[in-house]
């Protein structure tokens, strides 16, 4: 006889059989991230993977979500993040969640370690409100998920940081044992998960480093499957000799090589992209794995350091200002400040100084200046603006954050179309809110991804929206040697987005640049539920994500 309390059971038994999976994407137009065209379908996720990508999923999922209209896609890689202490300060990373980031990607030059213990100190003193408990890159990335993040993380190890642990900010050549403790260094970031070398050879104390200096340590990233990738010696008016040097370092470290942020900046080397595109193809024809990434947008985004010679920086922040307050090298830095410079990269003169404008100081009394542009600061205070800039970089106990105008608009277009093409916002990862507020940010930190998907793709038919995604997503992994993510694939991670192709949209400006992207509804990180209806969950399921050279 069947009772009562019976059918109960079996009511239970049925409905916890049909919640087979925890989320079920339904009716969803999927772009898998292979750069094919879209396809009707569901994906289930269980735990933190894609277990099945199917036409119609019978069984229930605990969390049902109904993606009708929608783009379903791989999370999206920024290749090149700036998100290293943004994320200590707020571990949402709204800014880029927003836009369907899922992995946060950093090592420009600088790498938030191996520090020893002068580094440690200074980093400490400048770090606002969080404790340096780390000493190596891995122990950094693991200290960040340990706090909570939203966003997977993963890292360069840096030249810079490499320089500076052995030799400081002096204008030498490493001695055999402080390249052989460099040599170390790389072995172990590499075993700990580091995807590779990353250079930014316009700064100093970076600008020092040979050719010969960087294929040596390139050489022990090549033996764990690592990669380089660089902020070329220049990016403009020797921005081919610079391209050389990449490639040379490819060839002799037998190693694969991205350029970060391709440009060819200053009206007068516009012309200079296609000759890069050339040189590009040359090298990928003859076996070289040659690559490039970028942001989208005509102005980039440094210090004013980048608008005074290297040898004036010699030695780190402290010998510098002493410099500049010295009448003599003052009229020096001065002169070749508002000269074309053939041996160093001089973004300032390239710009012109309309075309510098301030976005963020850490003096609160020079804040009034952000959003001016160094010519109106220079009229507005009587000065001539190369004495603006250096009085700046005294007063202001910093670098000095400013915006550089230099590319073209046609070159954006033309590098947006590469077969090889990554995407990254060269920003840290931020929300309009709290101590964010006290800078301007270049719009690419909150539009960057989203200015691709709406401006370049939707209303201007650059490229398909399926390679694009591809380009976000199993490109950029694939480059990375990252295992199981960039693809809406069974057994891989559940990194997934959802948003209109319709209204993605970016809204920040050079005027205005806290204003977050819209369109994007919902943000998946390892099977956990991100961005709901276009707004944070508060969820921080983010982890470090380990480069092929990995040791357990």
């Amino acid at each position: 006889m069947i009772t009562k309390k019976f059918l109960i059971v079996f009511s239970l038994l049925i409905t916890i059989g049909c919640e087979k999976y925890d989320v079920v994407i339904r009716n969803g137009m999927v772009y898998d991230g292979n750069g094919l065209p879209p396809f009707l379908a569901d994906v289930a996720i269980k735990d933190d993977k894609i277990v099945l990508v199917k036409e119609k999923i019978a069984e229930k999922g605990s969390n049902e979500i109904d993606a009708k209209g929608l783009a379903v896609a791989p999370g999206f890689i920024n290749m090149l993040s700036w998100a290293t202490t943004s994320l200590i300060q707020d571990g949402r990373s709204l800014s880029d969640i927003k836009q369907g980031v899922t992995l946060e990607v950093y090592g420009e030059g600088g790498s938030m370690g191996p520090l020893n213990d002068s580094m440690k100190k200074a980093n400490q003193e400048n770090a606002k409100g969080y404790t340096i408990d780390w000493t190596t890159l891995g122990e950094y990335l693991e200290s960040l998920e340990r706090r909570g993040v939203s966003t997977n993380i993963a890292s360069f190890l840096g030249a810079t940081t490499l320089r500076i642990h052995e030799i400081g900010f002096e204008d030498r050549a490493p001695t055999e044992n402080e390249l052989n403790n460099m040599r170390s260094l790389v072995r172990q970031a590499m075993e700990e998960g580091a995807l590779g070398i990353g250079s930014s050879l316009i700064y100093a104390p970076a600008f020092y480093s040979t050719t010969e200096e960087l294929i040596e340590l390139c050489k022990v990233a090549s033996e764990y499957g690592g990669m380089y990738i660089s902020h070329m010696r220049s990016e403009s008016n020797q921005l081919l000799e610079a391209l050389d040097e990449l490639i040379t370092i490819a060839e002799k470290a037998n190693i694969p090589a991205e350029i970060y942020h391709l440009k060819a900046g200053g009206v007068k080397n516009h012309y200079k992209m296609d000759l890069v595109i050339e040189k590009i193809a040359a090298a990928r024809e003859r076996g070289l794995d040659i690559t490039a990434d970028m942001y989208t947008y005509i102005a980039g985004a440094t210090g004013l350091n980048a608008h005074m010679p290297p040898w004036v920086q010699e030695g780190g922040y402290d010998n510098w200002v002493e410099r500049l307050k010295d009448p003599k090298i003052r009229a020096k830095v001065k002169k070749e400040m508002t000269s074309d410079a053939a041996d160093w990269e001089n973004l300032g003169f390239l710009a012109g100084p309309d075309g510098v404008l301030f976005a963020g100081f850490r003096n609160p009394d020079l804040r009034k200046y952000i959003g001016m542009t160094l010519e109106e600061v220079a009229a507005k205070t009587g000065k001539h603006y190369a004495d603006v800039a250096m009085d700046f970089v005294i007063q202001d106990g910093s670098r000095v954050d400013v915006v550089y105008f230099l590319m073209s608009e046609e070159n954006v277009k033309k590098q947006i179309k590469l077969p090889y093409m990554s995407f990254g916002s060269d920003a840290g990862s931020i929300a309009p809110e709290g101590d964010f507020l006290k800078y301007n940010p270049h719009p690419r930190a909150y539009g960057n991804f989203s200015r691709l998907l709406g401006k370049y793709v939707r209303e201007e038919k650059v490229i398909s929206l399926e390679e694009a995604i591809y380009k976000l997503t199993s490109l950029s992994a694939k480059k990375l040697k990252i295992k199981n993510r960039g693809l809406l694939k069974e057994g891989y991670y559940a990194d997934i987005v959802m948003f209109d192709p319709n209204t993605i949209s970016d809204h920040a400006t050079f005027d205005n640049p806290h204003q977050l992207a819209t369109g994007m509804h919902h943000v998946f990180v390892n099977g956990i539920q991100v961005l709901k209806n276009g707004e944070h969950t508060g969820a921080m399921p983010g982890r470090v994500v380990r480069g092929p050279g990995y040791k357990n």
